[in-house]
């Protein structure tokens, strides 16, 4: 046991991190490739998807919950082992429209009910399971352990998202030119993921550590309903005074809105690049857009997300405000571009896409500064985690409308063009923050 407690965090935190991302992307992304591909209407696919996003928009609401019952390397055990059988329940929950009727993209959503109940079953989980990690990292490591592994986290949270962007959507590719049916590519590819995601798990049991520290809130012996409403109390507290901060409305609009053209296109881009050219799109296949999409893409994100960092911590976080929320929206221009050229070149598409993700990389860097910067205060970690709350409704709304907007305007050339006019309101919300200028520097 004390060997246990006294394991080296290089035994367990790259792992931890790397399944802690595999949920997300598989709920978020995977999901959007995997109706996409499946022949299911572009508006019903974002709709549905967009709605994957609730657990994180809501996960502050039982993160107490966390804090009072169990440990922290229970609730990430249990979170796993839930997922895994989440996703081998995926994998043959699949049904198996007609070659036709996929051709048509006329699959009803309806017919994946079930696959969409497992799917934000899994979303609840992994959002769980990201209180629970985060708690724990804090609680099995010292403050300078924390700040040495915050880049091997981040690193291999980065991966886990080649891995589920990248790898899967690459097999699933593969496998459908293969065999020529969809429906069985898909199924084998989420059973991969589930056996490997429960090899992580079974690993953990054994190499996640158990810190003195990592113990329920609420005691053996308390009374519980005395604790249950001291901490219900100060959890009302974090709330109020989080809508009673100086500035509280132009963050609130920040926090909503810096996104909208983000989360405008990130729905549509995956059927944009599967599409045939006669509706629009690029004619990729599934192997591709794991190529050039969830790997150099990635890549590319990664970069600009280290060079983000590097920026903000020399000028800080005002200086680096505008250039790095017009390095956001601005590369966005790509996609008008490749709508209008349908470049056949992968090379092109690649660099355009490199292009866009790296900007967003370095662009994304100022919101989560200005979240850590507005969450400064009394109840800081609670107020962080009400401004993600706050980021993934960014997300969410957005893009559950994404497909029907892209139906009212008429395709993809006009509604990447009214991507482009949305990059004004993350302009407008750039206007209305203030930050302190010393923030952000070493």
């Amino acid at each position: 046991m004390d060997n246990m407690k006294a394991r080296s965090p290089w035994w367990w935190i790259p792992t931890l991190y790397f399944a802690e991302g595999i949920p997300y992307f598989i709920v978020n992304n995977i999901s959007v490739v995997m109706f996409t591909r499946m022949g299911v209407p572009n508006e019903q696919m974002a709709l549905y998807t967009g709605l994957l996003y609730l657990p994180w928009t809501v996960k502050p609401l039982w993160s107490p919950f966390v804090d009072i019952l169990k440990t922290k390397r229970w609730w990430i055990l249990a979170m796993q082992a839930l997922m895994t059988i989440a996703f081998a329940l995926l994998a043959f929950s699949i049904p198996r429209p007609e070659a036709a009727e996929i051709a048509s993209k006329a699959v009803p959503v309806s017919l994946f009910s079930f696959t969409l109940l497992l799917f934000l079953l899994t979303a609840f989980a992994s959002a769980t399971h990201d209180i629970a990690a985060d708690g724990f990292y804090m609680l099995a490591l010292g403050e300078k352990q924390q700040s040495f592994f915050v880049g091997i986290r981040s690193t291999f949270y980065r991966l886990s998202s080649i891995f589920g962007q990248g790898a899967m959507v690459w097999m699933a590719g593969y496998l459908e030119t293969s065999t020529g049916d969809i429906p069985s590519a898909w199924r084998t590819t989420l059973a991969l993921a589930a056996i490997i995601f429960a090899a992580v798990s079974l690993y953990h049991v054994f190499f996640i550590p158990r810190p003195a520290a990592d113990r329920p809130s609420l005691s053996a012996g308390e009374n519980t309903s005395l604790k249950f409403r001291e901490i219900i109390r100060e959890f009302g507290r974090a709330f109020v005074t989080f809508f009673k901060k100086k500035g509280i409305v132009a963050a609130m609009l920040f926090l909503l809105l810096f996104r909208v053209p983000e989360a405008l296109m990130l729905k549509m881009v995956t059927p944009f690049f599967l599409d045939p050219a006669s509706s629009g799109g690029l004619g990729l296949t599934t192997s591709q857009l794991g190529l050039v999409y969830g790997t150099i893409g990635v890549i590319a994100l990664t970069i600009g997300g280290i060079l983000g960092g590097i920026v903000a911590s020399g000028v800080g976080l005002r200086k680096a405000l505008w250039p790095m929320a017009l390095s956001l929206v601005l590369p966005n221009i790509v996609y008008v571009y490749m709508s209008l050229a349908q470049p056949s070149s992968l090379w092109i598409t690649g660099t355009c896409i490199a292009i866009e993700q790296f900007g967003y990389g370095f662009g994304f860097t100022a919101y989560m500064l200005y979240m850590i910067y507005f969450s400064v205060g009394e109840f800081k970690t609670s107020h962080y985690a009400i401004c993600t709350a706050f980021m993934a409704l960014s997300m969410m709304v957005p893009g559950m409308l994404a497909g029907y907007v892209w139906k009212w305007v008429g395709g993809y050339v006009n509604f990447f063009l009214l991507v482009m006019a949305c990059c004004l309101i993350t302009i407008g919300v750039t206007f209305l923050v203030k930050v302190d200028p010393e923030f952000g520097k070493k």
